[in-house]
Formats: C-alpha cells, sequence, structure tokens
C-alpha cells in the first residue's frame, strides 16, 4: 500500500525550535523523512505478513513555511467528542509560542465556516482566548456535520490567505480534508491539509487510539456502577445501557471490561438474535431466574437487522442507526411479561452526557500530542496526512488510506474475548 506523503516543496527555513540532530546530549531532536513506524509488529502468528511503514511524525529540522509569514486555520467538524477544546489549545500554542506563527485563525463551525456568509467569519486566536478552554467540553469554535462544495471551500483559503488548514474529526471529515487537498494540489497551491483524527467510536484505521476514547470509557464505567447499583437494588433488575457506537463497539466492550460488572454486551460487530433457545432473551431470562439481576450493554450500531424501516443518512453520509435501545427494552419487558416473570426494568442512555465532557489526564496527553505533531507535519510542507498513532509512535497516515475503511473490534482479538471472559455470555448467540 502506499504510504508516501505529499509534500508541498524542500523546506527552505531553518525551524526555530530548540532541537538538534546529536543523539545524547539530552537536547530533543529532529525527525528525519527517512525514519519509519513498522506497523505490524508482530509477526509469526496467523495475521498474514505485512511490512507496512510510515513515515515517523515529528518536528523536522527545514520548514516549507517561514513562520513569519504563515497564517493557520483549525476547524473542528462532526460530533463532539471529550479533548476537542484540548486540541485547539496545543495547536495554538505550538504554532504560536514554539514556532512564531503570529496568525492563527480558528474557523466557526465546521467545514460551513469555510464558506463566507454560511456561518460567523473566523476568528483570530490569542493566548488569553484559549487560555483555560482545555477545562470545557465541546469545542469553542462550535461544530457541524457535512462538507461543503470543496472549490468554495479552497476558495475561501485562498481568499483569506491560510497557509496551513489543521482539520480535527473523524472520517467523514478527513475524507473531506482529502478532497480539499486534491483540489488545492490540482490548483497547485502552496496549502497544507493535515488531519487530527477525532472519533469517540476509536474506528479510525491505523490510529491504535482516537483522543477521547479513554474519557468516554471513564464515564461510562461511572454509569454502568450506576446500572449495576439500580439492577441490583429490585428483585429481577434489568439495566439496560445504551452507549455510543455506531458501527464498532469499541466503546461497549472496553467498557465492559473496566467496569467487570457487565453480563451481556452487544456490538455491532456480532450478530444478534433475539429468540430460540440460545438467543439472547432465552439467556436474559435464565441469568434472572438464576441471579435475580443483569445489566446489559447494547452499542447504538448493534443489531441493525432487526429493525425495519428506510435508510437514512446524516449530513455526513452516515447511515442514521435505528434506535436499538428503546427496541430492545420494549422486546425484553414484553419477552418477560409472555413468560410471566416479573421485571423492574431501568434504561439508561448517557451517549451525549459523555461525550460532552473535558478530557481526563490519559486524553489530554493524547491531544496536546496530536496536536503538535499535526503542526510540526504541516510547517514541514507535509499534506494530505492524517496524524496516525501505533504504541507510543506517532507517523503520518495518507488520509486515503486512512479513510477506505472504518477499523472494527474483531471477534477474535483481545478485546473481545477479554468481554466473554468477563460478562460470561455465549460467544454467540444462535
Amino acid at each position: 500500500m502506499q504510504t508516501v506523503i505529499p509534500s508541498l516543496g524542500v523546506g527552505r527555513f531553518p525551524s526555530p525550535l530548540r532541537m538538534n540532530s546529536v543523539s545524547g546530549d539530552r537536547i530533543g531532536n529532529f525527525v528525519s523523512d527517512d525514519i519509519r513506524i513498522r506497523y505490524q509488529v508482530e509477526e509469526g502468528g496467523l495475521e498474514p505478513a505485512s511490512d507496512l511503514r510510515f513515515e515517523k511524525a515529528g518536528p523536522r529540522a527545514q520548514l516549507f513555511f517561514d513562520p513569519g509569514r504563515t497564517r493557520a486555520a483549525i476547524v473542528t467538524c462532526g460530533g463532539l467528542c471529550p479533548g476537542l477544546n484540548t486540541v485547539i489549545r496545543s495547536a495554538f500554542l505550538e504554532l504560536h509560542h514554539n514556532y512564531g506563527v503570529r496568525n492563527v485563525l480558528g474557523l466557526r463551525y465546521g467545514y460551513q465556516g469555510l464558506i463566507d456568509g454560511l456561518a460567523e467569519p473566523p476568528i483570530t486566536l490569542t493566548p488569553d482566548m484559549v487560555d483555560d478552554i482545555h477545562e470545557h467540553g465541546g469545542t469553542m469554535l462550535g461544530s457541524s456535520r457535512g462538507n461543503q462544495p470543496v472549490p468554495a471551500m479552497v476558495d475561501f483559503l485562498v481568499a483569506h490567505q491560510i497557509d496551513i488548514l489543521l482539520t480535527v474529526g473523524g472520517d467523514g471529515t478527513q475524507r473531506g480534508a482529502h478532497e480539499i487537498a486534491v483540489e488545492v494540489s490540482r490548483r497547485g497551491l502552496p496549502i497544507a491539509i493535515v488531519g487530527i483524527p477525532k472519533t469517540i467510536d476509536n474506528d479510525i484505521q491505523y490510529v491504535s487510539r482516537t483522543f477521547g476514547f479513554a474519557t468516554a470509557i471513564d464515564k461510562a464505567r461511572e454509569v454502568l456502577a450506576a446500572a449495576h447499583a439500580e439492577a441490583k437494588g429490585y428483585r429481577n433488575g434489568v439495566a439496560l445501557v445504551r452507549l455510543m457506537g455506531r458501527d464498532s463497539g469499541f466503546i461497549a466492550a472496553g467498557a465492559t471490561v473496566a467496569s467487570q460488572e457487565v453480563n451481556f454486551t452487544l456490538i455491532p460487530e456480532i450478530p444478534l438474535r433475539l429468540n430460540g433457545e440460545r438467543g439472547f432473551l432465552a439467556c436474559l431470562r435464565q441469568r434472572i431466574i438464576s441471579r435475580e439481576h443483569a445489566v446489559v450493554v447494547v452499542a447504538e450500531g448493534a443489531g441493525q437487522d432487526l429493525l425495519q424501516g428506510e435508510v437514512a443518512r446524516d449530513a455526513s453520509g452516515n447511515v442514521l442507526h435505528k434506535d436499538i435501545g428503546t427496541f430492545l427494552r420494549d422486546r425484553i419487558v414484553a419477552d418477560f411479561k409472555e413468560h410471566g416473570i416479573p421485571l423492574s426494568m431501568k434504561y439508561i442512555d448517557p451517549s451525549y452526557i459523555i461525550r460532552a465532557v473535558p478530557a481526563n489526564s490519559d486524553d489530554s496527553m493524547l491531544c496536546d500530542a496530536y496536536a503538535r505533531q499535526a503542526v510540526h507535519a504541516a510547517m514541514a510542507g507535509k499534506t494530505d496526512l492524517l496524524i496516525g498513532h501505533r504504541g507510543e509512535s506517532f507517523m503520518h497516515v495518507p488520509i486515503a488510506m486512512a479513510t477506505a475503511s472504518r477499523k472494527t473490534v474483531s471477534p477474535e482479538s483481545l478485546l473481545w474475548n477479554s468481554v466473554i471472559a468477563t460478562t460470561g455470555q455465549p460467544l454467540l448467540f444462535e
């Protein structure tokens, strides 16, 4: 697969960062374009061997852009996610204080902010303006879903003399960023487009963990502790918790393992069968008869084949899933009534609360790293790339490669096997 990162040209300006290329002198080092990160670290197992290598992220000794003459812009798109304000703040501080870029714009309400007159005008970011934004959830710039006409967005970049655009968002946002980069290249413009991966679902390829995911697990764990208390507080108590996870069940699976109190976890990657002797409803009845309480976690994208209706899409082109939470709640209530089993049902959906909180310490560190690595790449003139993550390393991933498919939970992975071990649920509902 092609992992070469496009470049706007040769770096002609020395970096102002206090680093060098000498190892062992206790001073931070610049990163050479020749260093590669091997993506597959395990060999000799069941997975086919791969020699996929990505360019290592980090500060370069030579810059394409002259910091004193550079204008950068930051845009946040898609759903809210813990850490957005931290990313904005760290990217600004790296540009302003460390590189000496004096003109950094914040674009309002996602890609709408790249169309004059559609959203509020850009704001010029200042140190005072971003001083404490990392302490708050959401995004100070606002957000929106969906792309705008690409030629018009590029016209906006030209009209506002923007040299660097940092796009903070998920796969839909980054597909839009790729289209912008393609149009910029077609016009021969020296504008760098660099993506910072944001999705609470943790489903971007070649990114071990997106920012906000760890915070979501923390908050979901608190919800599951309360759900467990509710379930145990009543005879035949069932607490059903719906968590985010449109096409990937990472939050539901991660929160289950962190909680250790969940009895059934339902995710999009594992088929859900309700009826039959080995179906979910029969297993839940057996659990209630034997233990008199149960906690069930369902990801929003699970069991969509059980729901009827026309397929609808949001502004970003994502399929709008039917509400599996309320559907499952009603089916459980009806099934227990049919079998004459008393039931105390508690239904909890904390999705929009979880995604709107500030980042925890772990995510805050990750946000800071993603933001600064994106600035390093952009100042060096690299473009049409996403900052990827593997273990302790950050790398440059072509946007088209990162958005070609979504990362999902493998039924054979350590994560899912940990879910099976802690819940005790069947491998499959058949």
